[in-house]
């Protein structure tokens, strides 16, 4: 199993339009964060890649690729990453920055020729509902346009999901005042758990976030946020939660990446964009 960091960015993405300031201009390419979103990938070789398939990114053969939520950025991380199929797409919450980008699941949708799952909470599946009505109710549309394939599964919190052989457990996180979801996803004796957004973690959600291989965990900035989880406050939960490796991720422009990375404590990294990281190999 391999987690495949495409964003890692605030909901206004890094650089920040019409900022000047050292993180914003900056030439390190660390510092340059699209929205946030990542790619699970695990072993499967029952998956044969299509003629298509091959020319874009031969190593997606024999492996099952599963998007966490679809941001602004989409289109631009998918041909960064080499991306041409999905298996299927897990949504945290409907806010703009995790979403917008469901749009462009229609190439997926159209080169795979047939429909992409998206799994999400009821209220979550409302909201996209109303966002995206020329996707989920497409039969209003005045032409037959050019939209996603997509079929709305429903996520129960605590529940888990099967998904070719890795088991996705939805974990209940606050951003804010708002429900939201992180995810627990196990495979081949490996564990992840992905938790963005997140300003606090209800005492019931903790024995799902145990001994893990790789805690990702919302790191915003220094200073207070009410809606996410400043350094220090992450830093306290993974101090509690103590997973074999942590990062950091949806990374404000606070923070240059290297001085980020030097006062951080042993086996807690900033993430970055493009980072690949192996779990069942730790």
């Amino acid at each position: 199993m391999q987690l495949h960091f495409l964003g890692t960015g605030t909901s206004a993405g890094v650089p920040m339009i019409g900022c000047p300031c050292a993180v914003c201009t900056s030439e390190d390419a660390r510092d340059r964060r699209d929205r946030c979103s990542v790619l699970v990938t695990w072993d499967d070789p029952a998956v044969r890649l299509g003629e298509q398939d091959r020319a874009v990114n031969p190593h997606q053969a024999g492996r099952r690729q599963v998007l966490i939520d679809a941001s602004p950025d989409l289109r631009h991380q998918a041909l960064r990453a080499r991306l041409s199929r999905l298996d299927a797409v897990m949504i945290t919450h409907a806010h703009a920055d995790h979403v917008f980008g469901l749009d462009d699941l229609r190439r997926f949708t159209a080169a795979m020729d047939h429909p992409l799952e998206v799994y999400a909470e009821p209220p979550v599946h409302d909201a996209l509902g109303r966002m995206f009505e020329h996707i989920f109710h497409r039969h209003r549309n005045v032409n037959d346009s050019f939209v996603a394939s997509l079929t709305p599964l429903a996520l129960t919190t605590d529940r888990p999901v099967e998904l070719y052989g890795a088991t996705w457990t939805p974990v209940r996180l606050m951003h804010g005042r708002l429900p939201i979801h992180g995810f627990r996803v196990e495979h081949g004796g490996g564990s992840l758990a992905y938790c963005t957004d997140v300003s606090s973690i209800p005492p019931e959600s903790y024995a799902l976030l145990q001994n893990l291989d790789v805690l990702v965990i919302d790191g915003l900035r220094p200073r207070h946020h009410p809606t996410h989880l400043s350094t220090e406050q992450a830093l306290d939960v993974i101090a509690e939660l103590r997973p074999n490796r942590a990062f950091l991720t949806h990374v404000a422009h606070d923070e240059l990446h290297a001085d980020l990375a030097a006062r951080l404590p042993a086996g807690v990294e900033p993430a970055y964009d493009g980072l690949v990281v192996p779990i069942s190999d730790l």
